[in-house]
């Protein structure tokens, strides 16, 4: 890994997407929202020092590619949406390492809550 830990990074907070995933019938069918947080591990001194776009991640790229991964097939659990997430952002190639975390605000719980989330940390095998 060429940044491991938490050095460079490029993040996306707060992309809203709408989509199916759920164990309910009716969160498959309704759909609600989902919040996606990304964070990804790049060595960023090149793009610095020569100030050249593709020696970097474009955030714009990222953000698209997150949001139409979460809006791909439903899938039962939110756990499962980060994982295709964190797929995603280490497709890009100067990724080392990325944080994914998938928040489900109108999650079917039955008490008042603020959040429900999940977040993983994947790296390059």
């Amino acid at each position: 890994m060429r940044n491991p830990g938490r050095g460079d990074r490029i993040t996306l907070t707060g992309l809203r997407v709408r989509a199916h995933h759920g164990v309910f019938d009716f969160e498959r069918v309704e759909g609600q929202e989902f919040v996606i947080d990304v964070s990804v591990a790049v060595d960023l001194a090149a793009a610095a020092a020569s100030d050249e776009l593709d020696r970097t991640v474009h955030y714009g790229e990222l953000a698209e590619a997150v949001v139409a991964a979460v809006e791909r097939d439903p899938v039962d659990l939110i756990e499962t949406v980060a994982e295709r997430v964190a797929a995603v952002a280490l497709g890009f190639a100067a990724v080392d390492e990325v944080e994914v975390t998938v928040h489900k605000p109108q999650a079917p719980i039955t008490v008042p809550f603020g959040d429900v989330a999940v977040t993983i940390v994947r790296g390059r095998a």
